[in-house]
């Protein structure tokens, strides 16, 4: 009987397993999807594609999978479906503007669930442009600032990195979207480990929202 439990246990924790990565799996395909469809499928022509492939590499997602994704969002595949990136803006506890960015098939059904999200927490979907201007759009490279300091992150300047930040034991190394490549690359090339890489949308300054108010919003 125990053996017969441990392998039940097995199977549990291995179907959870494998859920959670077919979720991971379906997002980043659509990221892929998006960014072909926007740019073009080819990365080398494409940052936002090259960062949405290596970030489904990053989690092993098998090369069959992205190739098909790549095909949806060109409209060359069998499946090819329309995926496409959508923005809600609005203000959240405290007066706290909120950027929400989606990918999605089916436009009705996401703004539905996005508008519901903020009715239930006590914000409100604002006007197109509403918030977009306090955010700006950066391409980012994360490295373990235990590890590395901005020193060793001068090669990034040179290629086009615009800043070094440090943030809770992280570097996060900032640049134009367009040059997100070329100093990922720069940085790989002197041995330095990279944790992530990808593009952020962060916000031009911020507001502390007391416990209070974000706790009165649930």
């Amino acid at each position: 009987m125990s053996g017969h439990s441990k392998w039940s246990s097995i199977k549990h924790k291995k179907g959870a397993a494998d859920a959670k990565r077919g979720k991971r799996f379906t997002k980043l395909a659509k990221a892929i999807s998006v960014a072909a469809g926007e740019g073009g499928g080819d990365p080398e022509a494409n940052p936002s594609l090259a960062t949405a492939i290596q970030k489904a590499r990053d989690e092993s997602m098998p090369k069959a999978n992205i190739e098909r994704a790549i095909d949806r969002g060109t409209g060359e595949g069998a499946d090819a479906v329309i995926v496409e990136r959508i923005q809600f803006e609005g203000y959240g506890p405290g007066g706290a503007a909120i950027l929400v960015e989606a990918l999605t098939d089916n436009r009705n059904r996401t703004s539905a669930e996005v508008r519901h999200a903020f009715s239930r927490h006590g914000g409100n979907l604002g006007e197109p442009g509403s918030v977009a201007w306090m955010f700006e759009t950066h391409g980012v490279v994360v490295v373990d600032g235990e590890k590395y300091s901005e020193d060793d992150l001068i090669i990034a300047i040179d290629a086009g990195a615009s800043d070094v930040i440090e943030d809770e034991g992280k570097l996060r190394v900032l640049a134009e979207p367009t040059d997100l490549t070329a100093v990922k690359e720069a940085i790989a090339a002197e041995g330095i480990e990279i944790e992530s890489v990808g593009l952020a949308v962060e916000p031009t300054s911020t507001v502390e929202v007391e416990e209070s108010e974000s706790r009165n919003s649930d």
